[in-house]
């Protein structure tokens, strides 16, 4: 069965590169689809697989628009593997993650170590990266083996593998969610409804290459608000309850936001400054 990598690529050429690097170093892909959300054109250097550019420019994030038009891109790849650009695939995630997809039918993750800034130099080693990166704390993957993940909402997107056929199944991501925000977690959702499980694969895994992050993401903050009311709308659940509880600290929706999302005004550049996270904590 032929594999695709997906990725989304804006402004981010640098991971990009370390990216294909790390896919250069193990079993290779067929296909490389890279999502140029940026308009980015250019040149890369040669790799031992087929890098393939979709042109894709937006003024926003349109995460799911972007990963639909990745996977059209792959075509008849049997084997879709989404990575997200800031992620270095460790030297068996191709081959782990296909043989994985291959034995079970799900929306299946590996594990990703978080790095500190600084950790990625030229001449990187996977050894290096492991002994840096940090575990996420509620995301908990086997030493070996496919699991089921303890609910749909622990998916994540930035790296994971599915069956083409079922992707297609599902009706890939839904682009009524616009921007940043629950688009994943929605396709979860979806999946379990129809009986494809969220699974949690141990063994391979993707390293989060650093860069600046924020809580409460305000600089999605319109993106977030929107997309959580759609979830509820479907699911009758909030999700990213947390971003919207620091939401409200700030004033910037209503505290009874449980009842319906009420904005009162947007983020400040000094407040979307404040929520920066130090260099030295992954997440």
């Amino acid at each position: 069965m032929s594999t695709a990598v997906i990725t989304l690529n804006k402004g981010r050429g640098a991971h990009l590169a370390r990216l294909l690097e790390g896919l250069s170093r193990g079993r290779a892909p067929d296909l490389c689809v890279v999502v140029e959300m940026g308009g980015d054109r250019s040149p890369l250097p040669e790799y031992p697989f087929r890098v393939e550019r979709v042109a894709f420019a937006n003024p926003g994030l349109p995460l799911a628009a972007a990963r639909n038009a990745g996977r059209r891109a792959a075509g008849g790849a049997g084997t879709l593997i989404f990575l997200d650009v800031d992620c270095i695939p460790s030297a068996d995630l191709v081959a782990g993650l296909g043989a994985a997809v291959a034995e079970r039918d799900g929306l299946i993750c590996c594990a990703v170590r978080y790095l500190p800034a600084g950790a990625v130099r030229d001449g990187w080693r996977e050894a290096d990266l492991d002994r840096a990166g940090h575990l996420h704390p509620v995301r908990h993957f086997p030493e070996s083996g496919i699991v089921p993940s303890p609910q749909p909402g622990l998916f994540w997107s930035l790296a994971f593998a599915v069956r083409s056929t079922t992707y297609d199944r599902l009706g890939g991501f839904d682009e009524s969610f616009s921007g940043y925000g629950a688009e994943d977690t929605d396709l979860a959702f979806r999946a379990e409804a129809m009986g494809v499980p969220t699974l949690f694969l141990g063994g391979p895994r993707a390293f989060h290459q650093h860069h600046p992050g924020y809580d409460p993401p305000l600089q999605h903050f319109r993106d977030i608000a929107a997309n959580a009311a759609r979830f509820h709308g479907r699911h009758g659940i909030w999700p990213m309850d947390g971003w919207l509880d620091g939401f409200a600290r700030l004033g910037l929706i209503a505290p009874d936001w449980r009842e319906g999302i009420t904005l009162r005004r947007d983020p400040t550049p000094e407040e979307i400054a404040a929520a920066r996270l130090p260099d030295d904590q992954p997440f």
